[in-house]
């Protein structure tokens, strides 16, 4: 029995990053000989084992074949004879599919480390294609590593584009694709990821609605960028630089789909994308099955991310009816992110990424007025039911016009 690190741990340590999970590979061993030594199994797809003392998992070395279509079409086999290339050849790129024995020995048969050094996203063989995932993980790791100046290769790009071409795309599930997709917009450059499924032509296959906006213009006084597609990214990259949450990532992606459904005859003008937008977030949303937090913000910035650069313009009434469908009472910070998703939208605009953004102190006092109005006073002059209800929106609407007059001067 012979036990290597492999992977990602293998990889990362030679690029000098952090080395949080270690996976291990087990060559020459049975299951049961695993179970004999105080290792318990977990999953049933295929042998992985957990250490009965670190609890990090161990996996028999297996080879793998296409047997259907999908992520899940595979069938592995898992013995002693199964060498460690043989086990490494299944993996999606080279800088993958290196092994480290416990001397620190490097086993590198497919020139990982090469690859490395030449900051490419190579496949390791041509089953590479065979796995529908590996199109999304790719451009994912794109992320990951653009900031070290990592690309995909070519003959890789073509091999993802085969695949987004051959329908089993559509085919993952919505969990699969929401993980990687998840993942990947909380890699430091998440523009790069959607970038990458665009070259490949993964991006109209999974996302269409995003990929309808490249080569749709807007005004250039607003955005000297001029393509949708480019100002989303734009967008989406200002959310990484600025560390925003998921939710607010997800947000900035989708803001702008209404773009992608106006005709022609009215370019550069998008006259009611935001409402026109909401059928498709709504769809993207549950296409994906995304977490509620994620869908209930995409679908606020996607409405009102207009209202949020006029704020400052906002008559008090509608102000008020901004806040409230925000529930800025119960959920402050949900109108904390729309701030957040607002100001990213601003940023990601040519030449305008360092302009200040005054709305987003606005909108905040703005909460702060209608939140600090108390509803004892009004109990107090016998106002109850719905009667409270109009009581109290009438004097949060005059703490706004007081607000408004304060700020105006």
């Amino acid at each position: 029995m012979q036990i290597y690190k492999v992977g990602g741990a293998v990889r990362d340590r030679l690029l000098g990053k952090p080395v949080t999970d270690i996976d291990w590979v087990v060559v020459g061993a049975t299951a049961e000989e695993m179970l004999a030594k105080g290792f318990r199994p977990v999953g049933s797809d295929f042998p992985v084992f957990l250490h009965p003392k670190s609890g990090e998992e161990y996996a028999l070395a297996r080879t793998e074949r296409k047997s259907g279509r999908g992520y899940g079409g595979f069938t592995f086999h898992a013995s002693p004879e199964v060498t460690l290339e043989e086990d490494l050849i299944r993996r999606d790129l080279t800088i993958n599919a290196m092994a480290e024995d416990d001397h620190g020995v490097l086993t590198d048969p497919y020139h990982g480390q090469q690859d490395l050094e030449n900051r490419l996203l190579r496949h390791v063989s041509p089953a590479f294609a065979e796995d529908p995932l590996r199109v999304l993980r790719i451009a994912r790791f794109a992320a990951r590593y653009a900031g070290l100046g990592f690309q995909v290769a070519p003959d890789t790009l073509e091999l993802m584009r085969q695949l987004s071409e051959s329908g089993e795309l559509e085919d993952l599930t919505p969990e699969r694709s929401w993980k990687e997709i998840s993942r990947a917009l909380m890699e430091d450059h998440p523009q790069v990821f959607i970038q990458v499924l665009r070259d490949c032509g993964a991006l109209k296959v999974l996302l269409p609605e995003v990929d309808a906006l490249f080569g749709v213009p807007q005004p250039a006084a607003h955005h000297p960028e001029i393509d949708s597609g480019v100002h989303t990214l734009s967008v989406l990259e200002q959310a990484a630089l600025h560390k925003q949450p998921l939710s607010v990532r997800w947000a900035c992606l989708l803001h702008d789909l209404g773009k992608g459904l106006t005709p022609q005859s009215e370019w550069p003008q998008h006259i009611a994308h935001e409402h026109k937008g909401l059928k498709l977030i709504k769809q993207v949303n549950e296409r994906f099955k995304a977490p509620r937090d994620c869908q209930e913000l995409a679908l606020l910035v996607g409405q009102y991310h207009t209202h949020g650069h006029r704020a400052l313009e906002l008559k008090p009434s509608t102000l008020a009816e901004l806040l409230q469908s925000f529930d800025v009472y119960r959920r402050p910070q949900r109108f904390e992110e729309f701030i957040t998703a607002c100001e990213m939208d601003a940023r990601g605009r040519l030449g305008l990424e360092e302009r200040a953004y005054p709305q987003a102190d606005y909108l905040r006092g703005a909460a702060i007025a209608v939140r600090t109005v108390a509803v004892q006073p009004l109990l107090e002059q016998g106002f109850k039911g719905p009667e409270l209800g109009e009581a109290l929106k009438r004097e949060r609407l005059k703490a706004l016009k007081v607000y408004k007059e304060q700020h105006s001067q």
